[in-house]
């Protein structure tokens, strides 16, 4: 199975603040450890402590001192370590979690194509496109259900303020599939690409529609398995069909 990710879609941070903030906070952790052999392994807080009887003074400043000798390691070392974690949630966040609509494709076989991110000509997105001997699916993730729910046929999604109204996932599914298939049936294609739509999530019970299937993340491989083959769509035409998510993932042509 090929994957295929818009490079417009990836998004790779800046080295520069992230190789300073993991020097500053390996240089913090290793300051802190410094620090308490220094207090503790060494005579030289002894030697820096008022002895003998003190005086008000002399007091306020031991208690200074070992204030600094304890929690000065302490400090040092939690906030190296606070900018670490950081910095590690960080490059997490940006990279992304695959989804598990995502994680289900791994067990397609090797004829079949999967684009992620891609943007139409009409500027508006598809989240996964599989291409293979059937022609084209468009697989699109539903909302969390313990988070939706569908009063009157409107699908409303909860957020902070209360629950806002979401657009039907089958419906746009539906459209998404009608716009790629205009898409792949350009001007210079002398062919029409069968398109399918299907919806995947977890904890639904929602029915299918005439032009949308409602699939868990484990029934997605065998869904798409047993699409039909398009007779109509030769090795060239599919090869076509390729060479144009490519292009337009910004992979260019391939040769």
């Amino acid at each position: 199975m090929e994957v295929i990710q818009s490079s417009h879609a990836v998004r790779r941070p800046s080295m520069a603040p992230l190789l300073s903030g993991t020097v500053i906070g390996t240089i913090l952790i290793v300051t802190g450890i410094v620090m308490a052999w220094v207090a503790l392994a060494t005579p030289l807080l002894s030697t820096v402590l008022p002895s003998g009887r003190l005086n008000p003074g002399q007091m306020a400043t031991g208690v200074v001192i070992w204030s600094l000798a304890l929690v000065g390691p302490a400090a040092c070392v939690l906030i190296g370590a606070s900018r670490l974690v950081r910095i590690l949630a960080s490059l997490r966040e940006r990279a992304g979690r695959r989804s598990a609509t995502m994680q289900a494709l791994d067990a397609l076989p090797d004829d079949m194509v999967v684009a992620s991110g891609l943007t139409l000509g009409d500027g508006r997105g598809v989240a996964l496109l599989v291409l293979g001997p059937f022609g084209a699916a468009v697989l699109r993730d539903l909302p969390p259900a313990a988070v939706t729910r569908i009063r009157d046929g409107r699908w409303e999604l909860k957020a902070r303020r209360g629950w806002i109204t979401l657009e039907n996932p089958l419906e746009r599914a539906t459209r998404d599939a009608e716009r790629v298939r205009r898409w792949l049936g350009h001007d210079d294609a002398d062919f029409i690409v069968k398109v399918y739509a299907a919806v995947v999530g977890v904890g639904w019970t929602i029915p299918r529609t005439s032009d949308c299937a409602v699939l868990r993340p484990d029934e997605v491989t065998a869904w798409i398995t047993a699409l039909p083959p398009q007779r109509s769509l030769t090795e060239g035409r599919r090869e076509q069909i390729v060479d144009l998510v490519r292009e337009t993932a910004g992979y260019g042509r391939s040769s």
